[in-house]
């Protein structure tokens, strides 16, 4: 009689892969067979990760990134329908979807250090909106761009949120309207993205971009990208008003009079973060 040991179950990978490259933490989503759908763990990993970084002063930038031909899909449609056998329909569960990855996205925003996509394929509904919530993107010219939603008689609603406010109105109506992608180049045009490189150099290109930026002042940059999202929503006059004073509590930093400085005395400043 032969006896057949039992196989322990492999062990799942993670879908929240994070390294650290110098100053910079890549976050990279690792569900391929998934197309990288925005599932509930997805989400709060995502989030959980951003929150970590947020204190972390060895941190001074992060890039998003994505293993396998698509970027995200959006939001993980089987995980949604599985929950329409609920009582509600879902209805519970899909307010906590959509409000959880709102929260997730406004994360990005909030974050007091520059976040990069890096986008190695399709970025559709939920994973578009990734891609528009962070403060720059890399794209590859074999990446490609939609908010799809209108296919499926879901129209990509939080999703808009984010296009709108980066690209102009004509061209987000026209992405969400008709749900077909845009290529790379053109993502570029419209401002949805900032640069097109060569497939397979999108995340190097990410993380020289964050680096870059790495190299500023910590508490500049904190400072002028809260101002940025902040004035946005505001009108000309409060605007101003309100840039006035985050230049005034600007330059009576520490990192200010340490860099005008090092300018009129051609030397390179060291910041103090401060």
């Amino acid at each position: 009689m032969s006896v057949t040991a039992a196989r322990a179950p492999s062990p799942q990978p993670p879908i929240l892969l994070r390294e650290t490259v110098g100053p910079i933490a890549v976050l990279t989503l690792n569900r391929p067979a998934a197309r990288n759908s925005l599932s509930a763990a997805m989400i709060a990993g995502l989030h959980a990760e951003l929150d970590r970084v947020r204190d972390d002063k060895a941190v001074r930038g992060v890039v998003i990134a994505a293993i396998g031909p698509a970027f995200s899909a959006g939001h993980d449609m089987k995980e949604l329908t599985a929950r329409r056998t609920d009582a509600d329909r879902g209805r519970a569960f899909f307010v906590e979807m959509m409000t959880a990855c709102s929260a997730m996205m406004q994360a990005i925003v909030h974050l007091p250090k520059p976040v990069v996509a890096s986008v190695q394929g399709i970025a559709t509904a939920a994973g578009c909106q990734l891609v528009a919530s962070c403060d720059l993107a890399i794209a590859s010219e074999a990446a490609s761009f939609a908010t799809p939603g209108v296919d499926i008689g879901l129209f990509c609603s939080t999703p808009m949120v984010a296009l709108s406010r980066n690209v102009p109105r004509k061209q987000a109506m026209e992405m969400l309207l008709t749900g077909e992608p845009i290529p790379a180049v053109r993502a570029r045009e419209i401002g949805l993205i900032n640069r097109v490189v060569a497939a397979g150099t999108e995340r190097e290109a990410a993380i020289a971009l964050a680096e870059k930026v790495a190299l500023k002042s910590a508490y500049t940059v904190k400072l002028g990208k809260e101002a940025f999202y902040r004035q946005a929503e505001m009108s000309l006059a409060d605007a101003y008003r309100y840039a006035a004073e985050v230049m005034t509590e600007n330059m009576m930093a520490r990192d200010a009079e340490e860099g005008i400085g090092a300018f009129i005395e051609k030397r390179t400043p060291t910041w103090r973060d401060e």
